[in-house]
C-alpha cells in the first residue's frame, strides 16, 4: 500500500520525507525531482532521505494505494487530480490539503472514493534541495458530510507516527474555516511586506492583525462558526507564534512569481461578510494589498 503525494510543493515535500521511512510514498509532479531530499527539522537537524518521484502525467500508479494526498494549490487543485484520476482506482481515498474553501466542497461531491480533508498548521517553505520543517503544528483530519471515521483515525495515527501530529475530527467544516480565519489574518499582510510570521508580533503589524481578528469574529459566528475555546485572538497569535520563523505559503508564491490564493482565502469570507451584511472593510484592503501581484 502506497501513500500518493501529488503536488511537491512544501506541503508535499514535508509529507514525503516525513512518512518515507514508515511505508512507501510516492511524490508525484509536474517537473523531475532530485531522488534525495533534505529536510530541515524546526529543531536545525537537516536529514537526507531518498523519495520516489515521478511525473504526475506519465507515472504508473500503483495499484495499491492507501490514500492520494492532493497538495497542490486550491487552484490547481482539480486539475491536477483530474491528470492521475484515471490511472486510480475508483474507491481510492482523497486527502486534500487545501487552504481556503472553495474547492473542497465540489471534490467532495464529485470523487468517487472517500474523501477527507486536512486542515494543518505545519509550517513549511521549500528550498532548493527539500523542504524545511519550519514550525510544528498539528493536523484535523475528517470528512464534509462527517463518515469515513475509520479511515480519518488510520490515517492520522500514520501522521502522527512520522512527526506530524494528527486528530480524527468530526467536525472538519469547522476546522476549515478556523484555518481560514488564521489565513486571512497572517497570509495577506506577510506577503505584502515581505515578511516571516513572527515579524506580525511586532509594530505595525500587530495593530493590523488584532484589527483583522476583531472584523473576523461576527463574520464567522454569523456562519455559525463557532469560536475555539481560547477565542480567535489565541488561534491566531498561537499559530503565528508556533510558525514564527515559517515564510507563509503566500509569501512563497509572491517571492517565485507564482498566482496567490487571495480569492481561495479571502473570498469565502468576503463573500459571507456580505451576504450577512457585516463590515468587511479590513478584509477589502488585505485583498487589494495584494493587487499587481500574481493572482489566479
Amino acid at each position: 500500500m502506497t501513500q500518493l503525494i501529488l503536488g511537491p510543493g512544501a506541503l508535499g515535500r514535508l509529507l514525503a520525507l516525513r512518512l518515507g521511512p514508515y511505508e512507501p510514498v510516492r511524490l508525484l509532479g509536474r517537473r523531475p525531482l532530485p531522488a534525495r531530499l533534505a529536510l530541515t527539522t524546526p529543531e536545525g537537524e537537516t536529514l537526507y532521505r531518498e523519495i520516489d518521484s515521478a511525473l504526475s502525467g506519465e507515472a504508473a500508479l500503483p495499484e495499491t494505494v492507501t490514500a492520494l494526498h492532493l497538495t497542490t494549490k486550491s487552484m490547481a487543485a482539480e486539475a491536477a487530480l483530474a491528470s492521475v484520476a484515471p490511472r486510480l482506482p475508483p474507491r481510492t481515498p482523497l486527502v486534500l490539503w487545501q487552504n481556503g474553501y472553495e474547492v473542497q466542497p465540489r471534490l467532495h461531491a464529485s470523487w468517487t472514493g472517500p474523501v477527507l480533508c486536512a486542515s494543518t498548521s505545519e509550517g513549511a517553505y521549500v528550498v532548493e534541495n527539500g523542504v524545511v520543517h519550519a514550525g510544528h503544528g498539528h493536523t484535523w483530519l475528517g470528512s464534509l458530510d462527517g463518515r469515513h471515521a475509520d479511515l480519518a483515525t488510520a490515517l492520522a495515527e500514520r501522521l502522527g507516527r512520522a512527526g506530524l501530529p494528527a486528530t480524527a475530527v468530526g467536525d472538519i467544516r469547522q476546522r476549515l474555516w478556523h484555518k481560514l480565519a488564521v489565513n486571512a489574518a497572517i497570509n495577506p499582510l506577510v506577503a505584502r511586506f515581505g515578511i516571516r510570521n513572527g515579524q506580525l508580533r511586532d509594530r505595525p503589524f500587530r495593530p493590523m492583525v488584532d484589527a483583522m481578528i476583531e472584523e473576523l469574529a461576527p463574520i464567522l459566528a454569523a456562519e455559525g462558526i463557532p469560536a475555539p475555546e481560547p477565542g480567535w485572538a489565541a488561534l491566531v497569535w498561537g499559530v503565528i507564534e508556533g510558525t514564527a520563523t515559517n515564510r507563509a505559503s503566500m509569501l512563497q508564491d509572491v517571492s517565485a512569481g507564482r498566482p496567490t490564493e487571495r480569492d481561495a482565502i479571502l473570498g469565502p469570507l468576503l463573500a459571507a461578510a456580505r451576504r450577512h451584511g457585516l463590515a468587511h472593510d479590513r478584509l477589502l484592503a488585505a485583498y487589494h494589498g495584494l493587487d499587481g501581484l500574481p493572482q489566479a
